[in-house]
């Protein structure tokens, strides 16, 4: 019996919609008669596995809505309800599933030319970026928005053996967002996570001569069985590259810049000049 979850899937706070289609599954499986042992045994999950999709407390793996489609009468309805599940509040629709993909990644890949990539961003840094969010965000929406960033950075921690690499242009860290305390407490922040064996951090000067990431920000991954895929973001919007040419371009884009930009060494160097000169 395959069950890929793991701790780290589980759900911090589960969302209404993950809520709603777990109840949907216990509703269909207790229709048909079946037990959770039974109807797991027949999706190819364990029953803790289905207890914590009926409980909205795992996001359901694609494998589990077909299989699961198929064992309750493949109508259709849990594969048309799965569009709709987000994984809790403050992350952006189209970010949800380069979000799990992080997860699943040997090696994940930043180049940021606007802000601190998300994963490297401190509390306080993470609130003054969407403070400027237009139009302004309710203290509600902030709150969400920023707990799920600070959420999302328990990969670097909880993955010690996936690569963490980041490249960011130079004004990236002297923009003084916030204010200098703020800019202060980011930079100790990096400084502190860049310690770890399987983080790195480069900063693309500013008088640099040639520059592969012209084209805009970019992330990228590595899954365990050598597939590359490539993440887009925009004003508002964002996309998954799946196609195996054009995620290819930006994962020579991205090894491109990594050479061009001061080593892991030297940018550790420049952030603490940077900081001891606020």
């Amino acid at each position: 019996m395959t069950d890929p979850a793991e701790e780290w899937e589980r759900e911090p706070d589960a969302s209404d919609s993950l809520r709603t289609f777990g109840a949907v599954v216990q509703a269909l499986r207790e229709h048909a008669g079946l037990s959770r042992v039974d109807f797991g045994t027949m999706v190819r999950f364990s029953k803790h596995t289905v207890e914590s999709v009926e409980l909205g407390r795992r996001m359901p793996d694609p494998d589990f809505v077909e299989r699961a489609e198929a064992a309750l009468g493949d109508t259709g309805a849990l594969r048309r309800a799965a569009r709709h599940l987000s994984r809790r509040p403050g992350l952006a629709a189209w970010f949800r599933q380069w979000a799990r993909l992080e997860g699943l990644a040997v090696s994940l890949g930043t180049y940021e030319c606007r802000l601190v990539p998300g994963l490297l961003q401190s509390p306080e840094y993470a609130r003054a970026a969407f403070e400027c969010s237009i139009p302004p965000l309710s203290d509600e929406q902030l709150q969400a928005q920023v707990t799920a960033r600070l959420e999302r950075q328990l990969l670097i921690r909880e993955r010690p053996n996936t690569s963490f690499t980041f490249v960011m242009d130079e004004h990236v860290v002297r923009r003084r967002l916030g204010g200098i305390e703020v800019t202060g407490c980011q930079l100790d922040h990096m400084l502190s996570i860049a310690d770890r064996r399987n983080v790195s951090i480069q900063i693309m000067p500013t008088d640099c001569r040639r520059h592969a990431g012209l084209d805009g920000p970019m992330a990228l991954l590595e899954t365990a069985d050598g597939r590359r895929l490539a993440y887009s973001e925009g004003q508002g919007n964002g996309r998954l590259i799946a196609d195996r040419k054009e995620a290819a371009v930006l994962h020579q884009r991205y090894a491109t810049l990594r050479s061009q930009a001061r080593d892991h060494l030297e940018s550790l160097g420049l952030l603490e000049r940077i900081r001891g000169a606020l």
